[in-house]
């Protein structure tokens, strides 16, 4: 449930690396250590005595463009801890209510109610919304987050009052999950790819009428498309040249490493295209076991905090596009894809604690 009481939407399930074409990315040692400590890396503004601010102001300051939900399931789950008296858990949990994280308005009604909520929320504190298009027909090929739309005249209403409800707020739409990837690895029937394409440059053009949207075309992640030329074609055709970028790593595991070198890569063959890359669960990288690793995977972590400062003139944004906390599906003891699960959003929260050093 979100801070609306509108129905949680279910979101994709993170894609799975294709069994005949393992991949692992070389690491970027330089990007590390800002990556580990969820900072960016380029310089900070002077202070007033002529000298840098702090790194931990600079990401607070760089972290607050986008905003963050109040009522969230992580925040309402935090009070209602601290109302027990686990206030160690609670202070854990904080690491995911006190932070930006997108919205996914349902696609099985009309978003807008959903949308102005959100835009209005963030405009009203001068925050950049966070939103994500999720409805394009024959979803997921039919797996695991099927659905959508019922076609592509039903689609274009839906887009088009998700659109509208944005107004001129200050906006970043993540577009289409696993939508782009699926006509590039053959999951998406044959007979459905062209209006694909025609549908998502569709959603492109009309996003951006509205003067402060940008919009991130999903690409999947690097352990997925083997040839990230076949996936730059399929980019093109679905309207990149209209849309700010793309986005890599949405509701996966992938290092933000290893997701910087795909995106440079796809980049290169995309005439310098920029990007954003979803942090929200790849602290600790991916899963390594071969059971279902893209569902519930345990020993995960909470990656950077959600941040326009990157240090990488390319990456445009580190962002918590996948709402940690929500479960993927009903693996390993899991609720409904979508649903909010408190333990194991705490298990994320403390990998993160983990890691930091705390």
């Amino acid at each position: 449930m979100y801070g609306w009481h509108a129905p949680s939407p279910t979101p994709p399930r993170p894609s799975a690396p294709s069994p005949r074409h393992p991949r692992r990315r070389t690491v970027l040692a330089a990007a590390g250590c800002c990556v580990l400590l969820g900072l960016g890396c380029s310089p900070g503004s002077a202070g007033e005595d002529g000298g840098e601010d702090p790194p931990a102001e600079r990401a607070a300051e760089a972290e607050g463009e986008f905003w963050v939900d109040p009522d969230s399931p992580a925040a309402r789950q935090v009070a209602q801890w601290e109302r027990q008296g686990r206030a160690e858990d609670a202070r854990a949990l904080r690491r995911i209510a006190d932070r930006p994280m997108a919205h996914w308005p349902s696609g099985e009604r009309d978003p807008s109610p959903q949308v102005r909520a959100v835009t209005e929320a963030a405009g009203a504190e001068g925050r950049t919304a966070l939103l994500v298009a999720y409805n394009i027909p024959h979803r997921d090929c039919g797996q695991y987050s099927r659905g959508g739309a019922s076609g592509a005249e039903t689609y274009r209403q839906w887009l088009g009052s998700f659109a509208e409800a944005i107004g001129d707020a200050r906006t970043i739409v993540i577009l289409e999950p696993d939508a782009v990837p699926h006509t590039a690895d053959g999951c998406t029937a044959p007979v459905y790819v062209e209006e694909r394409f025609a549908l998502l440059a569709e959603a492109v053009e009309r996003l951006k009428r509205q003067p402060n949207t940008r919009v991130y075309l999903d690409a999947g992640n690097p352990d997925w498309i083997e040839d990230p030329g076949r996936l730059a074609r399929a980019l093109e055709r679905s309207g990149l040249e209209g849309a700010d970028g793309f986005a890599l790593n949405v509701a996966n595991f992938q290092t933000t490493e290893a997701s910087t070198e795909y995106g440079r890569e796809l980049s290169e063959l995309l005439g310098g295209a920029h990007f954003v890359i979803d942090t929200s669960r790849n602290g600790n990288g991916p899963y390594e076991g071969t059971d279902e690793p893209w569902c519930n995977p345990p020993g995960r972590a909470l990656g950077a905090a959600p941040t326009a400062e990157t240090g990488d003139p390319l990456v445009d944004a580190y962002l918590w596009i996948k709402r940690p906390g929500e479960s993927d599906g009903e693996c390993r003891g899991g609720p409904p894809p979508g649903q909010w699960w408190p333990e194991y959003a705490l298990a994320l929260a403390r990998g993160e604690e983990e890691g930091s050093g705390e």
